[in-house]
């Protein structure tokens, strides 16, 4: 099993000099690549392949003396796989084309081996030793080491590990849950919970508009123009990590709010239900304010629906709830979108219509009960998901036969339709640290 772990590190003046040489190096020679890339692409419509783009590297070193001074040579052969990677995301379809990387933004290098752990500090080749904050221990094989520096100018290492830990056997018994997401309540749950929005960009929405301003008063390329960029840089980190904090907490354990009041219990979204159960959601989508429609077939109406849909990070916390359902041996599971959950009576399935978003609480027709909007859809959520994994237990030749009041599939199509996985995974590039640092991926478990 893998896992991430991430610290923040305090290098001296003098080693941030040479990290950022070697974030140069590794950025052209990126970017060097990747022009090549897409020539090739364009002639060819193949790339080049990993062996190709390294064996470029002793050349290019004759012709530039700095890529064999100024960075460790294995960093550049990362780049190498990293590029290559990129372009067989893009080939299967699971990612866009590669880009060309700024020297504004986010810049790390990863060592693939040669790092060193002593006490308190890290020996990073070509950089010697840096102080680590040591949070929390880790334990396994290093894989690799990656070192990244944010535009607010705070230094992090990763360390991807190997461990003999395997993930627990999932199965399909005990509570289960299902969550609807929103905006003006982040999620509300299939037993009535409703959790609300921290807003996180509504809160410093003043204060980073006077420090935007104030950037855009100062001259172009003047040290006091980079001061004031470094200050939104660092306020935009802080809604970051308060948007990160929220949703760790959420998604492990939070602070209930039911009806508007504070409650004082805990709800427990990972430890306390096997399954959990959530829309499978086209968030880029419905935030590009260029597409016509959004992904529930409604045109945006302006900019600020995309900004909160942003602000709220649906997809970063579906993220989170599916590695720690994964690593706590729980089900996880993404229900159609399509369906009709708020719409539909979670008691006799009678379908009222289309609902305005203004439309809070309605009555159905049929059986006289009145729903909550977003605890019906969130009840009606977990039933899809329970019908899905009552459809995956059973012999082929009977699926055709799930048809009963408990189900909201509305064909045989609809009824056997699978869940789509959450995204590609790619150990050395998507490895996603958890609160505590742990990180798993697996991919096959059992249903009993």
């Amino acid at each position: 099993m893998y896992q991430a772990y991430k610290y923040r590190i305090y290098p001296t003046s003098e080693q941030q000099l040479a990290l950022a040489k070697s974030f140069g190096c590794c950025r052209w020679f990126w970017n060097y690549s990747l022009n090549l890339c897409h020539e090739t692409y364009k002639n060819t419509g193949k790339s080049l392949s990993r062996a190709a783009i390294q064996k470029m590297l002793p050349q290019l070193k004759k012709e530039h003396e700095w890529l064999k001074t100024d960075t460790y040579s294995q960093c550049l052969q990362v780049v190498a796989l990293n590029l290559s990677t990129a372009y067989k995301n893009f080939f299967d379809r699971q990612a866009k084309l590669p880009k060309f990387k700024s020297k504004k933004g986010r810049q790390s290098i990863t060592y693939p081996q040669n790092v060193e752990f002593q006490d308190n500090y890290i020996k990073l080749p070509k950089i010697g030793l840096v102080y680590y904050r040591r949070h929390r221990d880790f334990s396994g094989e290093i894989k690799t080491v990656t070192v990244s520096v944010n535009p607010d100018g705070k230094y992090f290492v990763s360390v991807l590990v190997e461990d003999d830990l395997v993930n627990p056997e999932k199965l399909a018994e005990g509570k289960a849950i299902g969550i609807d997401l929103g905006l003006t309540h982040f999620c509300i749950t299939s037993d009535g919970s409703k959790y609300q929005n921290p807003k996180n960009i509504a809160k410093y929405t003043l204060n980073l508009k006077r420090k935007q301003q104030k950037l855009a008063r100062k001259q172009k390329g003047s040290n006091t123009r980079n001061k004031a960029r470094i200050k939104i840089a660092k306020l935009q980190g802080k809604i970051a990590r308060c948007r990160e904090d929220f949703l760790h907490k959420l998604s492990r354990a939070a602070v209930a709010t039911t009806g508007g009041t504070p409650a004082t219990r805990c709800l427990k979204i990972v430890n306390e239900n096997q399954v959990i159960a959530v829309e499978n959601l086209a968030i880029k989508k419905r935030c590009d304010p260029t597409s016509a429609k959004d992904a529930l077939g409604s045109a945006p109406r302006h900019n600020n629906l995309a900004a909160s849909i942003g602000d709220g990070a649906w997809g970063m916390f579906e993220t989170m709830l599916s590695y720690k359902a994964e690593r706590e041996g729980r089900i996880y599971i993404e229900v159609d979108r399509f369906l009709p959950y708020s719409q539909t009576c979670n008691i006799c399935l009678n379908q009222v219509g289309s609902l305005s978003l203004n439309v809070k609480n309605w009555t159905c027709e049929h059986c006289h009960t009145t729903h909550n909007r977003e605890i019906n859809a969130a009840i009606n959520i977990k039933n899809e998901a329970l019908r899905i994994l009552r459809v995956r237990n059973l012999p082929l030749h009977d699926k055709c036969q799930m048809h009963s009041k408990q189900e909201l599939g509305i064909s045989s199509t609809a009824n056997l339709r699978e869940c789509k996985s959450p995204g590609k995974t790619s150990v050395l590039l998507d490895a996603i640290p958890s609160e505590d640092g742990n990180l798993s991926y697996s991919n096959s478990y059992s249903i009993g």
